[in-house]
């Protein structure tokens, strides 16, 4: 397909979006611990790129601040799961350790 300007590639990539409905209790906090997420690499970014990696006390407290976020949506996320937060680590310390024991800790893909 041949896409003549954004303006193009704009009405043609409408023909393939479709509303999909969000009435459900997950999107809300998924969509919030996404935005939180981002918040916290944004504030990383801008340790790296204005202080040289120095993270200053300020830098540690609104870090802190930001991960208490992203934590609040995990847990509500969770919550509508029926899991708790405990299960959740610990599956994924279960997953880790088995990645580790058979060296495959580095690399790609869920299910290595």
């Amino acid at each position: 397909m041949n896409v003549t300007s954004l303006d193009d590639y704009q009405q043609q990539s409408r023909r393939t979006w479709s509303l999909i409905h969000t009435d459900h209790a997950i999107a809300y906090p998924t969509l919030g611990l996404a935005n939180e997420a981002g918040e916290v690499a944004g504030k990383v970014k801008k340790i790296f790129r204005d202080h040289g990696g120095e993270i200053t006390p300020a830098d540690r407290e609104a870090l802190k601040q930001e991960l208490g976020d992203v934590l609040w949506y995990l847990a509500q996320i969770c919550t509508e799961l029926d899991l708790t937060l405990s299960e959740v680590a610990s599956a994924n310390l279960e997953k880790l350790f088995s990645r580790l024991e058979r060296g495959q800790i580095r690399g790609d893909g869920d299910d290595r």
